[in-house]
């Protein structure tokens, strides 16, 4: 197992493997066979970054028994899902920005996000294991009110896709079993999700097979694999934490 980051230091940016309070630091490509350098950098003197680079984080609509039970929702006979913008992506640590264009409700979701380690497309589902790299922490910030917004649309690229809505890390995990993990969200310090990975309709393997029959995805592309229930909304200046044990917390503020 192995905790991957990526950060800025100074005027450059770098990667390794986090360990306690120390970054031992790589080169190379994360995906082909990264290299060890010798040197070593604190936490404390980097800003972490998101720790992959993706082209896209595709998002998942139910895909947990527990809401689908909560909402009268039987099992759909193949994944939802919806893409959410490049542009969305935040850092471990970053502002989540209310939009100047929307003054309703922004909820947070805590979900696993599956981080590809090489191109799949039209993955057999047996060899879906081997195009995941590993694990880490989501959350599906979303604009409420825009998705039923227009009656005759609904709006799921934008309501998840305005820029500072996709935060993900703080770490990518290795050698992980997706099946034990359990997915926590804590607002302002009080747990409101309590999601085991176990709950889902369709395993991390099994959206990678059947997410590639349709769009290629690329090294360091992610899926988030939905959520359950306890998603709640945020008023200005509530700390949102994304808690997966073996990878790490993702914390964010929402702007006043």
């Amino acid at each position: 197992m192995a905790l991957w980051v990526r950060y800025e230091q100074g005027s450059g940016t770098g990667f390794g493997t986090l360990s306690g309070d120390t970054i031992s630091v790589y080169e190379g490509d994360l995906f082909n066979a990264p290299r060890p350098d010798g040197r070593t950098v604190a936490l404390s003197q980097v800003k972490l970054l998101t720790p992959v680079q993706p082209t896209k984080i595709v998002g998942l609509w139910n895909n947990f028994r527990a809401l689908a039970a909560k909402q009268g929702l039987s099992q759909p006979p193949e994944p939802l899902w919806f893409i959410k913008a490049s542009t969305s992506f935040l850092e471990p640590g970053g502002t989540i920005r209310r939009p100047r264009s929307y003054g309703g409700k922004i909820a947070f979701e805590g979900e696993l996000g599956v981080v590809i380690g090489k191109t799949a497309r039209a993955v057999p589902e047996a060899e879906a294991p081997a195009s995941i790299f590993g694990y880490t922490c989501c959350n599906d910030v979303t604009a409420v009110e825009i998705l039923k917004k227009d009656s005759t649309f609904d709006q799921w690229t934008r309501c998840k896709s305005f820029d500072t809505f996709g935060p993900f890390g703080p770490a990518v995990a290795t050698g992980l079993d997706p099946a034990r993990l359990t997915i926590k969200t804590i607002l302002n310090g009080e747990e409101r999700q309590n999601i085991p990975v176990s709950d889902m309709w369709f395993s991390p393997a099994k959206l990678v097979h059947l997410i590639s029959q349709d769009v290629t995805l690329l090294p360091g592309d992610i899926v988030s694999c939905g959520t359950s229930v306890g998603v709640g909304s945020m008023k200005p200046g509530s700390v949102v934490e994304v808690n997966i044990e073996g990878i790490g917390i993702l914390r964010n503020t929402l702007s006043g």
